[in-house]
């Protein structure tokens, strides 16, 4: 199954992150979010490519992932973990130099007692209620926080992808409160953020899946390309059925490529219905089931069937893919599976 062909473009993505970070005032700083392994594409490659574009900040979800990125980037580069300080990480921590955005009244006393001298941010609910301090809690903490110079204070957006939202704006009006005074440097946009203008960007901003090819981006460069195998091809007549459950049967002779890749790498059954694969700039319909590692294409348009088809090219991105499972782009990116073998253009691997 290694032969899948799952192609990224670091060219694309330093160029993607040098046009969110063009859309933001030069004294803003733009991050990069890598979490989820470099979304799925390896955080190693990912983090040093966007050290190469011009990062100096970089975002992780867990201690764990902070390690990954340290190693792959040596010292200097600032990693931010977004959990925080839970339970346990204190010496990951220390071991890579990570800088954990404290989430409650806990983790700081943790961090405190555990790390006195260590950098840290401090993460604030401004409505989106999942992680971060509420402003009461941040109201008691507020002053002996501030004293220690976290390095960040940040929050993050629930509604950005749709600019017009109200809660963009409930948000900011929020957090401006929650951080009037603070000398520290704030940070408020992830991608969403960035587009919707300078309003969401303060001192620092958070390129995130907009960096990947993905929305809410929507002139971003494709990063991901993915080729899949041909096992065989072979020949039906009306009225047979293909795959389980009979769920696709030919109205006309057929001829159907039995490809190898399935939900186990990534390819939900939902998006059966409307994903096409391509022979160059021939859309060859998925039909049938996808099973945990194949699937099946109505390849009768083509003259000749290719050793590969294409799922993800300049034609079909991750965002049209996620749309015909009604998902989106960011879980397509993250779903993609470890039995691909991941080769990358434009140097950083």
């Amino acid at each position: 199954m290694t032969t899948s062909r799952l192609l990224i473009d670091l060219d694309a993505l330093r160029a993607n992150w040098r046009a969110l970070d063009a859309m933001s005032a030069p004294a803003v700083e733009t991050g990069a979010v890598v979490k989820a392994n470099g979304y799925g594409l390896g955080a190693a490659p990912v983090s040093r490519a966007l050290a190469e574009a011009g990062a100096r900040t970089f975002f992780v979800a867990a201690a764990e992932e902070g390690l990954a990125v340290r190693q792959a980037l040596g010292d200097g580069p600032a990693i931010h973990v977004f959990s925080g300080h839970m339970d346990g990480d204190t010496a990951l921590l220390a071991q890579a130099g990570l800088t954990p955005m404290l989430n409650s009244v806990e983790q700081f006393r943790r961090h405190r007692e555990a790390l006195p001298e260590a950098p840290f941010g401090i993460q604030l609910d401004s409505g989106m209620n999942r992680l971060g301090l509420e402003p009461a809690d941040w109201a008691a903490l507020r002053d002996e926080a501030l004293a220690l110079d976290p390095v960040l204070v940040m929050s993050h957006l629930a509604c950005a992808d749709e600019p017009e939202h109200p809660m963009n704006r409930q948000q900011l009006n929020c957090f401006r409160e929650m951080v009037a005074g603070v000398e520290a440097p704030c940070s408020l946009a992830a991608t969403g953020g960035i587009i919707n203008g300078p309003d969401y960007h303060f001192q620092v901003t958070r390129a995130g899946c907009g960096m990947y090819g993905g929305l809410p981006y929507a002139d971003a460069r494709p990063v991901v390309h993915l080729d899949l195998p041909v096992i065989q091809t072979r020949q039906i007549e009306p009225g047979e059925s293909v795959g389980y459950g009979n769920a696709w049967v030919a109205d006309r002779p057929s001829t159907i490529a039995t490809v190898a890749a399935g939900y186990a790498d990534g390819l939900h059954r939902l998006m059966a219905p409307g994903t096409m694969l391509y022979a160059g700039d021939t859309a060859c319909p998925l039909v049938g089931r996808i099973s945990m590692d194949l699937i099946t294409v109505d390849v009768t348009a083509l003259t000749e069937v290719p050793d590969y088809l294409a799922l993800l090219n300049d034609v079909q991105g991750v965002d049209r893919l996620a749309a015909n499972e009604g998902t989106i782009g960011y879980e397509i990116l993250t779903s993609l599976g470890g039995r691909y073998a991941r080769s990358f253009t434009g140097a950083a691997a």
